[in-house]
């Protein structure tokens, strides 16, 4: 049985055709993957078309058809494994009423400040409000990126789009819309509103009346190996797939890239660096750490919740330093050869990941990258390998954090883009100073989990637990003592980083806010930051 499972990310969409006709395994057999662009607008705003990723469903789709010579009648299934918290206004016929908020958006941080920062607050929370949201939820929104926000923006900027909304949906929900006309939400997507009843299993008329949002705009909730619908002829011909071909729901990235680590027993633990990144690990309760910005979200496995630590770039920082530093021909297995002989400790730099702000162990969307430590003798790839180790430190500061509630796994497994890299994993295993693992084909995770899920859809798997029993271990790697006492050393400078600058991140972005208000060049900003 063959099956395509897509993934849509920050930067482009991934297309993976699997074989899930054996129980023993989730066989890849090729994939494709086409690019769209991440519209970041002077003002916070980051954007994408969802026109554009329906648009390369269609190319990438017919371009695997096409190279592995499988025909759409071989294909039994689609689903979907995608971003989340990304904010698509709809009309009663499906079709975007404007560009989606992606989960990186800034913009919301008067509607965040008028309901979240009033009154008695707990962590700079209005502390009712916090309340309310732990009993209902089992977590609480404490970042003006949260999608409840952004649907406030949309209200208060631009009140003829609200007016015109029929429903709020997420990235793969707007795309199993266009392919079935069906618009519906899986469970692990809705709990990252901060508007759905965990114990009750819907949505909140109390969370929506306490933060202003009309339910009408919510979609009907379903369960990740839910069938939506059949694939719709319209969309049928623009994919080059046959009509009627069930489309799941699938999940989000964060509780599918759960599944394809094979991550499903409590205290299992994945470290994912693709554009952004997180530390995720299995937990069978809901647990909320205010302080450190922590908690626990609905996964796909109904027994259990994924317990996330979000990096808002992570990958996208080796891809800023290689287009930055005069390597933009050069790619990754050259960058990894550029900077292979720098020392543990990039001869004395230390770089914070926070390119785009930040949101656990501290929620500041005014943070900003750094390279501390400069010198005359410093050299390109010094820097190089730095901001490999800034990605590594932040991950191991998540996991930190992690351990102060739940207990972890002495092995973790390592997925996402950088995951490919057998350097990039020692570097990992040496600053955690402890085993990391990696499967096979880590940079598609998220559709390995999404296909896997099909396969329990279809009844090929009785329970989503055993797809642990199929996911594999590729490759291990065990921590170099000598270089983990080096990061030891390094570790709370890193953290400092932060703490030492925070009121120079805000006042210098205060500064270019103001800058940007006064409808100031966008050259004159890229220049100066």
């Amino acid at each position: 049985m063959k099956v395509i499972a897509y993934d849509i990310g920050t930067t482009g969409l991934k297309t993976c055709m699997f074989d899930i006709s054996k129980k023993e395994s989730v066989y890849l057999i090729d994939g494709e993957v086409e690019p769209y662009e991440l519209h970041v607008l002077e003002n916070g705003g980051v954007e994408q078309d969802p026109l554009e990723w329906w648009d390369a469903m269609g190319k990438s789709t017919k371009r695997l058809l096409k190279r592995t010579g499988v025909s759409k009648e071989e294909i039994k299934g689609i689903s979907f494994c995608s971003q989340m918290q990304t904010l698509v206004m709809v009309d009663k016929e499906g079709t975007p009423l404007r560009r989606a908020m992606s989960c990186m958006d800034t913009r919301a941080d008067k509607q965040f400040a008028k309901y979240m920062k009033r009154g008695l607050q707990i962590e700079g929370l209005n502390l009712y409000k916090v309340y309310r949201l732990i009993r209902i939820t089992g977590a609480v929104t404490a970042s003006t990126k949260d999608p409840i926000w952004k649907y406030h923006w949309i209200r208060d900027n631009e009140p003829e789009i609200y007016h015109n909304t029929y429903k709020w949906l997420d990235a793969k929900e707007y795309l199993t819309c266009r392919a079935t006309g069906k618009m519906r939400v899986s469970r692990d997507v809705a709990s990252a509103t901060f508007l759905y009843d965990v114990k009750k299993g819907c949505w909140s008329k109390e969370l929506c009346n306490l933060f202003g949002i009309d339910m009408d705009h919510l979609p009907e909730l379903c369960n990740s190996t839910d069938e939506v619908g059949g694939l719709l002829p319209i969309a049928a011909n623009d994919l080059g797939l046959e009509p009627g071909i069930p489309v799941f729901s699938g999940g989000s990235d964060v509780s599918l890239c759960q599944i394809g680590a094979g991550c499903l027993n409590v205290g299992d633990v994945n470290f994912y660096s693709g554009t952004s990144g997180w530390v995720c690990t299995t937990v069978d309760k809901l647990h909320l750490d205010i302080g450190n910005v922590i908690g626990a979200l609905v996964g796909v496995d109904p027994d259990s919740y994924c317990y996330i630590a979000e990096l808002e770039t992570a990958g996208k920082c080796m891809e800023w330093v290689k287009d930055r530093i005069d390597l933009p021909e050069m790619d990754y297995d050259g960058l990894i050869e550029y900077m292979k002989d720098v020392p543990a400790g990039s001869n004395g730099i230390v770089y914070s990941p926070w390119m785009h702000g930040n949101r656990c162990p501290f929620e500041d969307p005014y943070a900003r990258g750094v390279f501390f430590g400069l010198g005359i003798a410093t050299r390109g790839s010094d820097l190089v390998k730095s901001v490999v180790e800034g990605v590594c430190m932040h991950m191991r500061w998540m996991l930190e954090v992690t351990e102060k509630a739940f207990k972890t796994t002495s092995t973790v497994r390592f997925t996402g883009g950088s995951a490919i890299s057998p350097y990039i994993c020692q570097v990992l295993a040496d600053v955690l100073g402890r085993e990391v693992e990696t499967i096979e084909n880590p940079r598609h995770v998220g559709t390995i989990g999404a296909a896997a899920l099909m396969a329990v859809s279809f009844g090929l798997i009785s329970d989503i637990k055993e797809i642990k029993d199929i996911i594999k271990v590729k490759a291990s790697y065990k921590p170099n003592a000598a270089n983990t006492a080096i990061y030891d050393r390094i570790f709370p400078v890193f953290k400092n980083l932060y703490f030492d600058n925070k009121k120079s991140f805000a006042s210098l972005n205060a500064l270019y806010e103001g800058l940007y208000n006064q409808n100031e060049s966008f050259e004159v900003e890229e220049t100066l930051i």
